[in-house]
């Protein structure tokens, strides 16, 4: 049996992880653009729904961990005691904006890889790059001295958490909340989802949210407890797709014996997968811009995503679903700026213009 390191462990979890999501997104369909797409054009609101339960199951097994004390849910950068809510919001729509100019999340870009898709090849990596100068480079002055400037200190009362932040109102201990505010979320969303015309009767939609949901709890679990090794600890995380496929570009372009971690080995895992599922469909062909206004948009919206997901601190799955699942506020922040930017791009690109665009959403009010 091979020897394997507690970074070695993590990284291999991150790509099983990955190839799962990606093997069921392709199946399934799952995806979080497409859910808001059918929302808005057609008023479909099954894949929001699945997507929705993926949120609930994420956030039960994520709190169920975090009241048990086994996976350090405590230590992510999402309940941290810098909220970052300028980020999020500015971040969230912007990253929304672009992903309605590209068709997909960061996500759905390897997704779409995965099957031979070229227009998705460019975009990841006009979207990995431009995050990571978002991150750590040029870009990363507006930021940083724009954005993260408006950010309040919440670490007096313990981090941004929901609980956190309904501890200090009530005078109770946070420790108390975790589960409880889980359960009453994640109970409402279960309700909405299986609902009217809900779930109900779509089991391949309900898998797959159900799926996804573990997924990501399985991505705290991975790097909370196999990486809690006291001389080289694995910062904790789950699933997320904006710094992750640029920090992958850098391994692939610098490696010389490097080690991979968790977030790199997502990105790797998620494309495989995806690539199996075309496979197994038949699906796979090469895919390429129709014209130059095609590209000229995709590169614009790859752009937005990268430099959108890192000021939000994460995409539709890393702020939707993995931030959702640890009950952080700024989630639901860049999550509700992500769906209205999205929203936005999408009126723009049915009528061409920003005016036309504004009355239009106002006419669907």
């Amino acid at each position: 049996m091979l020897d394997l390191s507690a970074s070695q462990l993590v990284a291999l979890c991150g790509f099983a992880l990955g190839a799962i999501a990606g093997w069921v997104a392709r199946r399934a369909r799952f995806c979080t653009f497409g859910a808001v797409e059918d929302m808005v054009l057609t008023g479909d609101l099954r894949r929001l729904k699945s997507w929705g339960l993926a949120v609930a199951v994420a956030m039960l097994a994520v709190q169920i961990m975090h009241v048990s004390g086994i996976a350090r849910i405590d230590q992510t950068f999402y309940l941290s005691g810098e909220f970052h809510w300028a980020g999020a919001l500015v971040g969230g729509l912007l990253f929304g904006l672009g992903m309605a100019f590209v068709g997909t999340c960061g996500f759905g870009t390897l997704i779409r890889m995965g099957g031979g898709d070229l227009k998705a090849f460019v975009t990841f990596l006009v979207m990995g790059l431009s995050a990571y100068m978002s991150a750590g480079g040029v870009a990363g002055y507006v930021r940083r001295y724009g954005l993260e400037s408006a950010s309040l200190d919440l670490a007096p009362i313990g981090g941004q958490g929901i609980p956190h932040i309904l501890s200090a109102l009530l005078g109770v201990n946070a420790s108390s909340l975790w589960l409880p505010v889980a359960l009453i979320f994640a109970g409402a969303v279960c309700t909405w989802c299986f609902s009217g015309e809900g779930l109900r009767g779509h089991r391949r939609d309900v898998v797959s949210g159900i799926v996804i949901g573990l997924v990501v709890a399985g991505g705290f679990a991975a790097t909370g407890i196999l990486g809690d090794d006291p001389f080289d600890p694995a910062q904790v995380r789950s699933l997320s797709y904006v710094i992750a496929p640029g920090r992958a570009i850098i391994y692939l372009i610098t490696f010389v014996g490097g080690a991979i971690d968790f977030s790199i080995a997502l990105v790797f895992g998620t494309i495989a997968g995806s690539f199996a599922a075309a496979l197994w469909n038949r699906e796979l062909r090469m895919e390429a811009y129709d014209d130059a206004l095609e590209m000229r948009r995709h590169l614009l919206g790859a752009f937005l995503m990268g430099f959108g997901g890192v000021s939000a601190y994460g995409c539709t799955i890393g702020q939707g679903v993995s931030g959702m699942a640890t009950l952080s506020l700024a989630a639901p922040i860049a999550l509700g700026a992500i769906l209205i930017g999205a929203t936005a791009g999408l009126f723009y690109l049915l009528t061409g213009s920003v005016s036309d665009a504004f009355r239009l959403i106002l006419s669907r009010r």
